[in-house]
């Protein structure tokens, strides 16, 4: 138990001090942890279990449709994915379908990669001398 409150304060800390993108890898890495467990409790037949996990996850996703900014054209993009993800998440809960899952599985892995990719984008410096190239 000890361990635990360790481990809790370290993360409670990890979460008040990042970035709003570290914070966006997080919850796509907690989409992912939940999906996965739901597929592992849908093949030990737990199915209040794999309830709970996709509902965590559904959560997850709701909290991304939430938090678009509509004022940027890809903002539509992103919530169109994440309205397909959530039809999917309920339709693997209702059937405990674990095909579905690893469907939004794949999903989820896709945009968090692609999430991580931006920020390092994000964080190369301009070069100076490209920035006066003309053509």
């Amino acid at each position: 138990m000890i361990a635990n409150n360790g481990y809790n304060k370290y993360q409670n800390n990890a979460i008040l001090t990042a970035s709003p993108q570290e914070l966006t890898l997080m919850l796509y890495n907690g989409a992912i942890k939940f999906c996965n467990q739901a597929i592992e409790a849908i093949d030990d037949k737990e199915m209040e279990k794999t309830h709970n996990y996709i509902t965590r996850v559904e959560d997850i996703i709701q909290e991304f449709i939430i938090t678009l900014d509509d004022k940027y054209p890809v903002s539509k993009n992103f919530k169109t994915m994440y309205n397909y993800i959530n039809e999917r998440l309920i339709e693997a809960n209702v059937n405990k379908d674990k095909e579905v899952l690893e469907e939004v599985l794949g999903l989820l892995r896709e945009l968090r990669d692609t999430w991580k990719e931006a920020m390092k984008l994000a964080k190369i410096p301009k070069n100076k001398s490209t920035n006066n190239i003309t053509e």
